[in-house]
């Protein structure tokens, strides 16, 4: 008997059911879409503003400098034996005749043109009066010599040679005349105009004039306040951080003071700065703008910052560790600091930078507590008036002049390579000494 094939008969197979698969795939779909489109967005956000900062600082790591014949003259300088016997003489002396001497000659503008020799001198800094009483007191042999300097152009020059102002537009609506655009083209077919790099960003302190202004003071200010902040908020922090998760019973008072810890890392930071005015300055009497209450008033800001990166770290020491030596007869002590504070300090190491870091770049504190003050000498000491990197940036971007402008944008790239610096810093020493269980 062969088999028959029924005809007619419907598929007994049971239907598939719909439980969602569908849906849940074009949901994840749409997640990770979403997720693509947050992170361009961001990217795209911090494109425009590193690429707002760099386009407009970049110019200010070079000044522009005229190439001048200086006559050191004894008429004005007063002979080596004079300057030797009292220099008060040489530090009074009239710096900006020379210069403008020097250049009217370059020239070949006639003496006794009013004009033209103002006009002439417009294109020179006002610091050429540091400048050459440097050269002399360096060296009091050059007096009555002539030697050629490069000497400082002035931030209206600078800025017309970097194209920041219209030179198009009438005369009487820009800071250069047509005058001094002459001189400008002359001093270029002479080669005696360059655009050098400008090491006085790093090196010079507080300035009315944008092209004698730098970084160099707040940089050494910013350094004693981190070195203040590393050398109280890290042995505090760590020694607060391995009582609380090490040795203090758990009960109402430490979950309290847990509680407190987390919430100051939230506090803003201008909080803080009004506590150190209370305190440090109004309390107990340290001078206003000194290093010293500056990293006073960030190391209170720090340490809730240390205290929980260190806390992290201790907890992820793998509880074996502890067992294993409490096991051998090693005594709590002798587990916490042989072991188990050693094998955390990566994570210890890497928090504290990110401290200092986040320290580094802050403003409000430090305007409380007086460190906008025009400070245009290294401080000796952190008892001494000084200022910080992100203040000084603070200061230069409530300036008219049109020169800061490129200075501000330029103190934010020190101060970015700084933030990169200390973090790429973190990630090495993470990477480096980090112990995979």
């Amino acid at each position: 008997m062969s088999d028959a094939t029924v005809t007619g008969v419907p598929d007994a197979s049971p239907a598939r059911r719909d439980i969602g698969i569908k849906k849940r795939y074009a949901a994840e779909r749409r997640f990770k879409a979403y997720g693509i489109t947050a992170i361009a967005i961001g990217i795209l956000f911090l494109i425009a503003l590193l690429w707002s900062v760099f386009s407009k600082g970049y110019t200010a790591f070079w000044q522009t400098e005229i190439h001048v014949p200086i006559t050191f003259s004894e008429q004005v300088l007063g002979t080596p034996q004079q300057a030797a016997e009292s220099q008060t003489k040489l530090m009074m002396a009239n710096y900006p005749q020379l210069a403008r001497e020097g250049l009217v000659q370059l020239l070949g503008i006639d003496p006794d043109d009013k004009a033209a020799v103002s006009a002439a001198s417009a294109l020179i800094s006002s610091g050429v009066r540091v400048q050459l009483r440097d050269i002399v007191l360096n060296d009091l042999s050059v007096i009555g010599q002539t030697q050629d300097v490069w000497l400082f152009g002035s931030s209206e020059l600078d800025s017309a040679l970097k194209g920041q102002y219209d030179l198009t537009v009438p005369e009487n609506r820009r800071p250069i005349s047509d005058l001094q655009l002459q001189y400008i083209d002359k001093l270029k077919s002479m080669g005696a105009l360059e655009q050098r790099f400008n090491w006085g960003l790093f090196t010079f302190g507080a300035s009315s004039r944008a092209e004698t202004a730098g970084v160099g003071v707040a940089i050494i200010g910013s350094l004693y306040m981190m070195l203040i902040v590393l050398a109280l908020a890290l042995p505090i922090g760590v020694a607060a951080s391995i009582y609380l998760e090490e040795f203090a019973p758990k009960n109402k008072f430490t979950d309290l003071i847990e509680v407190n810890i987390n919430n100051l890392a939230a506090v803003p930071s201008i909080v803080f700065g009004l506590l150190g005015l209370a305190v440090f300055i109004n309390w107990f009497g340290l001078p206003r703008s000194a290093a010293l209450v500056g990293g006073l008033v960030l190391t209170l800001m720090t340490l809730p910052t240390i205290i929980i990166a260190t806390r992290a770290a201790l907890r992820a020491v793998p509880p074996s560790i502890r067992w294993a030596a409490l096991g051998l007869g090693a005594s709590k002590t002798q587990t916490v600091f042989q072991h188990v504070l050693p094998l955390a300090a990566p994570g210890i190491l890497t928090g504290t930078i990110i401290g200092l870091a986040q320290a580094l770049g802050e403003t409000a504190p430090l305007l409380l507590i007086g460190m906008v003050a025009f400070v245009a000498d290294y401080p000796a000491s952190p008892m001494d008036p000084a200022t910080a990197l992100p203040v000084q940036i603070y200061m230069w971007a409530n300036e008219a002049e049109r020169a800061f402008v490129e200075r501000t944008s330029g103190a934010i790239i020190i101060l970015l390579g700084f933030l990169a610096l200390m973090n790429l810093t973190a990630i090495f020493l993470r990477r480096r000494f980090e112990r995979r269980w």
